[in-house]
């Protein structure tokens, strides 16, 4: 099972901190400096609050007064192009074993990113996303829950995450996990499982 943003496709936040301040006016720095994962971003990724109410928190929380637009521009900029070898990777590994990808995430960049990355998205067995599921890693529950979606016990689940707390709170319900950092280090440890 794979994290998306940062595991099978990549993410860069200064690209949407970028984009912010420049239709704000004020230097990327600050932006950036503002940023946080606050219990608004949160209550968004389990889709407790919509894109409309997490962007009038965001504007708060940046200090600057951009558009509901402009916010989502910016927030969609962070997704990387897909190099060729994730394709081939994934397409290897989907033949072999049964694969599944869970992220944290919210509608406005999940709408972005099933259509921007379709073609690797359509080798996973299932796709589960924080707001779709009400949970969010890396709690407990929500890594419970996927599991018995899929349909076995967590200790039977190989885990890839690129955030430590994460791959920490899989392990603490017994599943294997590996903290990795992009697609490199996601196929030498998936041929050491497989070997």
């Amino acid at each position: 099972m794979f994290d998306l943003g940062g595991v099978v496709f990549g993410i860069d936040f200064e690209s949407a901190c970028s984009h912010w301040a420049t239709h704000a006016g004020v230097p990327a720095q600050t932006i950036k400096s503002r940023f946080r994962v606050d219990e608004w971003y949160e209550r968004h990724e389990r889709g407790e609050i919509g894109a409309a109410e997490y962007f009038d928190a965001l504007r708060d929380t940046l200090g600057i007064t951009i558009s509901d637009q402009q916010l989502a521009a910016g927030w969609n900029a962070i997704f990387e192009d897909e190099p060729a070898e994730v394709f081939e990777l994934f397409e290897s590994l989907s033949s072999r074993i049964p694969i599944y990808a869970f992220s944290n995430s919210n509608v406005t960049h999940q709408d972005f990113w099933e259509r921007k990355y379709a073609k690797t998205l359509g080798l996973f067995r299932e796709v589960f996303v924080s707001c779709d599921l009400g949970l969010r890693k890396p709690e407990a529950a929500a890594f419970r829950h996927v599991a018995a979606c899929i349909g076995t016990e967590p200790g039977k689940l190989l885990f890839f995450d690129d955030r430590a707390e994460n791959v920490d709170g899989a392990r603490d319900i017994g599943m294997s996990a590996v903290q990795v950092r992009g697609v490199a280090e996601v196929r030498v440890n998936v041929t050491e499982f497989l070997e």
